[in-house]
């Protein structure tokens, strides 16, 4: 609506990116800040709680009575702030609100799951999960080659130029980001906040990263490559806006989870950033938090199976933590500030080239 009045009225200032990326953080923040409040009384009443793992450590047994699929809510926001904000002819915007849809979707289905046999293993099978993720992730691939015309090019971090054309195999590459980034930030939303200001701080580095991508001068300075992806910020910028309203209820103790429903959402949308603004190899600095949690469980399984011995008291590796008594509080932030640093490096290192 706003690029409408851009065009239609000539209000030249609703044409920058960065003036629009700021109005869709706001309406974000406000559109969630406003009914959060009202989703969650509703999940109170209708006994739309979080059932809690058997397998979780004790002191989570109090947080039984929490709301979830708190997802719906800021993925919602998102989707309206973006949808007022972005230019809706710009085929990458579409994929991003596309990325949105399906996965949470998908994660709203399992939650609904697991609060109505009130089992937090009664979801998805895993493997019916993974094949919807899969399904998922091949329509937006497809669309970004088919659809978009998207370059296949495959860059890594400090090269100027391309190392290989990946061609149709780049669907296979991008599926295998957008799954992997999914299901690694569901892992990680274990404690009060702790996925959430991570997932932040990724969107504010692809927010930078992608506006650069898209600005042909900025770009040919920094020698990065250049598609017109800079409207995707706006969503972007929206999500970080949604994710910050959320974190007003979500901060220790929280009032409200994500859940499946935004975990899915957020780490898919991650992986779909990473890919249009070429930095899918940059990802796993940027996302470094979820990264050590996946890493963590692989380690623990594949231990166990081979060894019969565990790496960690408990996957993932948060919950090692809090089996050696760290407060909750500790744990999380010290993995804000990991996910912190090792995004201001990430964004240092792309002048490096």
């Amino acid at each position: 609506m706003l690029y409408w009045l851009y065009e239609i009225l000539n209000i030249n200032i609703l044409g920058y990116i960065t003036i629009r990326a700021g109005i869709s953080f706001f309406l974000a923040l406000f559109f969630t800040l406003m009914f959060m409040p009202v989703f969650i009384r509703w999940a109170t009443r209708t006994s739309s709680v979080q059932p809690i793992n058997t397998w979780a450590p004790d002191r989570h047994k109090d947080k039984a009575s929490t709301p979830t699929m708190g997802g719906i809510v800021f993925i919602g926001a998102t989707v309206l702030a973006s949808l007022l904000t972005v230019k809706l002819t710009n085929v990458y915007a579409i994929g991003a609100l596309l990325t949105l849809f399906l996965f949470s979707i998908i994660g709203f289905q399992d939650d609904f799951a697991k609060i109505k046999k009130n089992e937090n293993l009664a979801g998805f099978k895993a493997r019916t999960k993974l094949m919807l993720q899969i399904f998922s992730a091949f329509i937006i691939t497809c669309f970004l080659c088919f659809f978009a015309d998207f370059n296949t090019d495959l860059y890594v971090p400090f090269l100027k130029n391309p190392v290989t054309d990946m061609g149709l195999f780049s669907i296979i590459f991008w599926s295998l980001v957008i799954i992997s980034t999914s299901n690694a930030v569901n892992l990680t939303d274990g404690l009060d906040g702790l996925a959430t200001v991570p997932s932040i701080a990724a969107l504010a580095s692809f927010s930078i990263i992608i506006y650069i991508t898209g600005n042909a001068t900025i770009s040919s300075y920094l020698l990065m490559p250049n598609f017109q992806v800079g409207e995707v910020a706006i969503v972007a910028s929206a999500l970080m806006g949604a994710l910050t309203g959320f974190l007003w209820y979500n901060c220790h103790p929280a009032e409200v989870f994500m859940g499946d429903s935004g975990s899915l959402s957020i780490g898919a949308f991650l992986g779909y950033l990473a890919i249009i603004s070429k930095n899918e190899i940059l990802l796993l600095l940027i996302g470094s938090v979820f990264v050590i949690e996946t890493i963590s469980v692989i380690l623990q399984v594949g231990s166990y199976k081979l060894r019969k011995k565990r790496v960690f008291l408990m996957a993932p590796i948060h919950h090692h933590f809090e089996m050696k008594n760290w407060t909750e509080n500790k744990i999380i932030v010290r993995f804000w500030i990991i996910a912190i640093l090792s995004n201001l490096v990430a964004l240092i290192s792309l002048k490096i080239r």
